[in-house]
């Protein structure tokens, strides 16, 4: 009965998600490489519609260096002209959030029990970097669904291996396929299957005969996904599969992948491929709610106090259950502090690692109610406790509606701190609000446009203004500026403030009037960094 209380409240929660899904997905601006990203997706599309002939999508610019599963749906969902083809971005982006968070529960279901589920559930949906991210981030948020269920299937197969079902082969095929159709860092799927199954060999096989038959006839079984998973690849990504070193190309560009741009990592100001080894550490730290945090530290308390109770209950999971979760949340975390890779938009790269985290937050919290179920007083102290920091970050999430990923928890400090010290309205989402604050303003009507510069991408000003107004390069000439406030980019152009957008008392864009500047006074200058 307590096991059907908890999966019904996990669906609820799930259903909770749909809802506020379908009720806001409208509300988010468009981000930054959005309109890149779907051309690229209309061009795999033409490259498919055309025989192969048009081969525009393999010279548009870095763009065939990814995966286009997500830009090649959206393309043809574009298709079906039922709703603006921004917003059918949005929703399709928001329905891989939400399977994500689906994978995490059944993940945490597996390694724990129901309750387990609920609360890695509710660990993810509390996350703004996941889902105050699922709308606009459509390249990572996809692709860390699609790298958590092929967690969740890695995990499967090494409870079954050596001989993995052929159902479980397939889904794992088309889980590490569709990453592998994202992102060449789909390729971490298969080296955390590898290293499980190595790592399953030694538990579940004694010698080294044994083990090397273990590992051969888990490679047999396994072979299905491995097919599965190079033609979906193949279908998604095909640049990746036109040449044998394509795909090492693209690992060796995302490798030293660097450009002119800046972040910012605790208030010091430094160039994306100058960032610390522990940068990453730095915002996870900082964008984790706090209840996810204490989640995480109590099963390392849990683990060092209570050593003999925690060998008991990773039997009860099963060792070999548990460690492609360890590797999933290790290798990557290790991989950055070993390679130092250019980073940015804090934890956006490495978005999948949340899933796999989440579920060892709820791991953690499950185990401390088991510790202190012996004492009701410790008991209702860790619900009240996990409650309020819950609600907390609850009501502030809904404050900051629509800019949710810029929340940081309160070791970031208060919220006008956190947004002058790390990266703020990075995606400049806040643009969309602006952009309607300035076509609502009485103007006179005149027979040229007013021109207008956008400290962003064009599409994220131009997609929200009428007829009245243009989008210009010519920023000297401009009539009205619009930015966020992210990297100071709104102080590049003087004028009047004219319209702000903020939330919890925090500046995020503004609209400036530039029409009565004269002279050196309407020129750019550089931002104060």
């Amino acid at each position: 009965m307590t096991t059907k209380i908890f999966r019904v409240a996990s669906y609820s929660v799930i259903a909770m998600l749909v809802i506020f899904i379908l009720l806001t997905f409208r509300n988010y601006g468009i981000s930054n490489d959005e309109e890149v990203q779907h051309v690229y997706g209309r061009l795999l599309l033409d490259f498919y519609q055309s025989g192969f002939q048009d081969q525009s999508a393999f010279h548009y610019k870095n763009l065939y260096l990814y995966g286009g599963f997500f830009d090649l749906m959206a393309a043809l969902l574009e298709k079906g002209d039922v709703l603006w083809v921004w917003d059918m971005r949005h929703l399709l982006s928001a329905g891989f959030g939400l399977m994500g968070l689906i994978a995490v529960c059944k993940i945490a279901t597996t390694l724990g029990s129901a309750r387990t589920g609920l609360i890695a559930l509710l660990m993810l949906s509390l996350t703004a970097a996941w889902t105050g991210t699922m709308f606009t981030h459509t390249k990572d948020i996809p692709f860390a669904t699609c790298m958590a269920w092929a967690l969740y299937y890695t995990i499967q197969a090494c409870r079954f291996a050596p001989k993995i079902p052929l159902q479980i082969s397939l889904k794992l095929g088309v889980a590490v396929g569709c990453a592998l159709g994202l992102r060449i860092g789909g390729g971490f799927a298969v080296i955390y299957l590898l290293l499980s199954l190595l790592i399953a060999s030694v538990f579940m096989a004694n010698g080294v005969t044994a083990r090397l038959q273990f590992l051969a006839k888990s490679s047999w079984t396994l072979l299905p996904a491995a097919l599965i998973s190079f033609a979906l690849m193949a279908i998604f990504w095909p640049w990746g599969v036109m040449s044998p070193d394509h795909p090492a190309e693209a690992i060796k560009a995302f490798s030293n992948f660097s450009f002119n741009m800046l972040t910012i990592d605790h208030g010091m100001v430094t160039r994306i491929g100058e960032v610390p080894r522990t940068y990453l550490l730095h915002y996870l730290w900082v964008r984790l709610p706090e209840v996810f945090l204490l989640g995480l530290l109590s099963i390392g308390l849990i683990s060092f106090a209570n050593f003999q109770h925690m060998r008991q209950q990773l039997v009860t999971i099963g060792w070999v259950a548990l460690t492609p979760l360890l590797i999933a949340i290790v290798f990557p975390l290790a991989f950055v502090l070993i390679t130092k890779p250019a980073l940015y938009n804090g934890v956006r790269h490495f978005t999948f690692v949340l899933p796999p985290l989440a579920v060892l937050a709820g791991i953690g919290i499950d185990q401390a109610w088991k510790v202190f179920e012996t004492s009701k007083p410790k008991l209702i102290a860790l619900g009240v406790v996990c409650f309020v920091l819950a609600l907390s970050t609850l009501v502030e999430l809904i404050q900051l509606h629509p800019y949710e990923y810029i929340f940081y928890n309160h070791l970031a400090g208060s919220n006008a701190t956190a947004e002058a010290e790390w990266e703020s309205d990075y995606w400049s989402s806040s643009l969309r609000e602006a952009a309607k604050a300035l076509q609502s303003l009485p103007l006179p009507t005149r027979e040229a446009p007013y021109l207008v510069a956008v400290c962003a991408e064009s599409v994220q000003g131009s997609a929200y203004l009428d007829h009245r107004f243009q989008v210009t390069k010519d920023w000297v000439a401009a009539d009205f500026f619009m930015s966020s406030t992210n990297m100071h980019c709104d102080q590049v152009l003087q004028g009047e403030v004219i319209a702000e957008v903020r939330r919890l008392g925090t500046l995020l864009a503004v609209v400036k009037d530039r029409r009565k500047l004269l002279g050196e006074a309407r020129d750019p200058t550089p931002a104060p960094y």
